[in-house]
């Protein structure tokens, strides 16, 4: 259990440590008018309380990622912890709370805004293309998991679960912020928070055995096509860095009510999805005696994660506990899917520059996105699935490279801390499409890794050239 202590302990003090020195770097200061003051509307720029804005802003970025990702990263053996911990402070967290100080500071923005302010006019057009398409594709995924997984638990068809919780995003993304996300997220975040609480428990507690970090190696069963690098970075995305967060970040930057919230708010609730991502890597590991365990069920039952979770759920904390701990897992998804949803109507409206106060104008931006999401819902979940794990990770490249250019603009001394991660995850993302089946397939070749490198440093190099171009100009910040 060493290991997986000194992860959990290292990402704790990551909060105090880590984050009070993000605060600096972007010198938060209480007396800058917020945008939920400057553009109160009513609708999406509404002050709340900060504990609701945390647990909105956890739930908005939790999914099925640090669970379902989680497990399936497990599979790799206990590297997994290092990815989440290492990945969630100095890339996740890191990524989460410079987007969301950035939106902040220019009015609660949406994420093509201020890529295209900080990447330039090319990237904001690409963002404004493929960010809202990624947004809907969130909400249909979301749609698809949790029905799923109520139809298992319940005598209720599919069908009905669908169309339940299609009604649900539906209200969610036209009624404003307080209303009803301000009023449940509250309860269904503590389902979320009580699922971690009770499998640490069992973790401590119970009769299980936690595997240590002996060595870095790959013990997933199919080593050869799914390598460590970078497939493990690709399966465990929320708990370690997500794109998605990203867009999130100017939901809750429209609703907060002094930068000082920031590091709470944005850097805490990466940390606690980190936590809950180690806990259920921990618990798929120890559950099954083992990663080759691990492994050998994943392999008898088409890597289903789902299944994982409500066999650990059911054995390990009884039949209330389970109830809950289900609760957490399809509210989690539902929560994302939700938010995902408003998210797209707003980065449409930002872009027409469409006034979203009227609700008939709420409806015109809403109704061809679902219309879109519905569909998508009913085609082949495993191949959406696929695509969206790497576009995923695409997304946060692009917002990684964005705060690299935000800092630069600024004159910071401290450019670094997003661009080795910019780098990185330009060089999973780039590898990974030399490596897979999906793209490629390559495999795990000297080459593909080689031809990954090529393409992160022509990446990396005309982006540098473009930022340092925009800092002789002298452009805004």
């Amino acid at each position: 259990m060493t290991t997986f202590f000194i992860c959990l302990a290292a990402l704790v003090a990551a909060y105090f440590l880590y984050g009070k020195f993000l605060c600096r770097v972007v010198n938060l200061d209480d007396n800058n008018a917020m945008p939920s003051k400057t553009h109160y509307d009513g609708v999406d720029y509404i002050p709340l309380p900060r504990w609701r804005i945390f647990l909105i802003q956890l739930l908005n970025i939790a999914g099925t990622g640090p669970i379902f990702g989680a497990i399936l990263g497990a599979c790799y053996g206990p590297v997994a912890f290092l990815w989440i911990t290492l990945g969630g402070i100095f890339m996740g967290a890191m990524h989460d709370f410079m987007a969301g100080v950035i939106s902040m500071r220019n009015g609660g923005k949406s994420l093509p805004e201020t890529i295209g302010k900080y990447l330039g006019g090319n990237m904001r057009k690409f963002s404004l293309v493929v960010i809202p398409i990624l947004m809907v594709l969130v909400g249909a995924v979301f749609i698809v998991t949790p029905s799923q997984i109520l139809t298992d638990k319940t005598d209720i068809p599919y069908l009905v679960w669908v169309g339940i919780i299609i009604a649900y995003y539906f209200i969610a993304t036209i009624l404003p912020v307080d209303k009803v996300i301000g009023k449940i997220y509250p309860i269904f975040g503590a389902a979320l928070i009580f699922m971690a609480v009770a499998l640490f428990g069992v973790l401590l507690f119970g009769d299980y055995e936690i595997p240590e970090l002996t060595s870095i190696r790959n013990e997933h069963f199919n080593a050869a096509n799914l390598p460590i690098i970078p497939t493990l970075f690709i399966s465990i995305a929320c708990g370690a860095i997500s794109g998605f967060h990203a867009t999130q970040s100017p939901l809750m930057a429209r609703c907060m009510t002094s930068e000082s919230q920031a590091r709470p708010i944005f850097f805490g609730a990466m940390i606690s999805e980190s936590i809950i991502a180690l806990i259920w890597a921990a618990i798929a590991m120890a559950f099954f005696g083992g990663v080759a365990g691990l492994n050998g069920f994943m392999v008898e039952n088409g890597s289903n994660a789902g299944l994982a979770v409500s066999l650990i759920s059911d054995t390990t904390l009884g039949t209330i506990g389970s109830i809950l701990a289900i609760l957490g897992v399809v509210v989690a998804p539902i929560t994302s899917g939700d938010t995902a949803f408003r998210s797209a109507r707003l980065i449409i409206a930002d872009m027409l520059h469409y006034d979203q106060k009227p609700i008939y104008k709420r409806l015109i931006v809403s109704l061809p996105l679902f219309a879109i999401g519905i569909g998508i819902a009913f085609m082949d979940f495993d191949t959406i699935w696929r695509y969206f794990a790497w576009s995923n990770q695409a997304l946060s490249v692009i917002t990684l490279w964005m705060i690299v250019a935000w800092l630069k603009r600024r004159g910071s001394r401290y450019t670094i801390i997003a661009l080795i991660p910019a780098i990185i995850m330009t060089y999973i993302c780039s590898s990974f499409i030399f490596v897979s089946a999906q793209f490629v397939g390559m495999g795990a070749c000297t080459a593909a890794y080689i031809y990954g490198g090529g393409v992160t440093a022509i990446i990396s190099g005309l982006l540098m050239l473009n930022i340092r171009r925009d800092v002789k100009r002298g452009a805004d910040i």
